[in-house]
């Protein structure tokens, strides 16, 4: 090797150095700690947290989730509406208040009055509900293995829909969905 295009000994062992240091932390980057799992055998659910940026994109999220599987069938898409949101979400604080999951309020009130008490003039067609710790894409899989539920998801004459949650200190998520046209 011709002395001027040898690379210097400093510069190849700077290089080398560098080179080892990025396979390590590419290495590192593809490594996954083990999950912890439970007594059945299946890995414990992590502890979802929602942020102020995740509520800001959780609606459009689960809208565009729900739109694919309306697709999917062959029916036409929703769109989100303001007071069906308003309904699910007092609907979420008030069954986290019950400590049920349950499509009655704690005044006796059912989806249909509490969408008429936030100002939807439509007809309410369904309501899902969940308590869990899991996020919203996961509830939506979740609902859509059942068929009651599914059903609601799914109904060809829905055209709008309302989605709201509350979250308990504790992590636990009280998730409501309601469609309507």
């Amino acid at each position: 090797m011709n002395s001027s295009t040898a690379m210097p000994t400093r510069a190849r062992r700077s290089t080398l150095m560098a080179l080892t240091l990025i396979g390590g932390l590419a290495l590192a980057a593809c490594t996954q700690p083990e999950p912890t799992l439970g007594p059945d055998g299946k890995p414990l659910p992590q502890l979802y947290r929602i942020t102020e940026s995740d509520a800001e994109v959780i609606p459009t999220r689960v809208v565009e989730a729900m739109n694919s599987l309306r697709s999917v069938r062959g029916t036409r898409p929703v769109v989100l509406n303001q007071q069906l949101a308003i309904a699910a979400a007092a609907h979420s604080q008030d069954m986290a208040k019950q400590n049920r999951p349950w499509h009655w309020g704690s005044d006796g009130s059912s989806p249909l009055t509490r969408a008429a008490r936030a100002g939807y003039r439509g007809e309410v067609l369904g309501e899902t509900i969940s308590e869990t710790y899991e996020t919203e894409t996961e509830t939506l899989s979740v609902w859509m293995g059942q068929p009651e539920t599914r059903d609601v998801i799914l109904n060809p004459e829905a055209t709008q829909m309302g989605f709201a949650w509350y979250q308990e200190p504790s992590g636990k998520i009280w998730w409501t969905m309601v469609t309507g046209r």
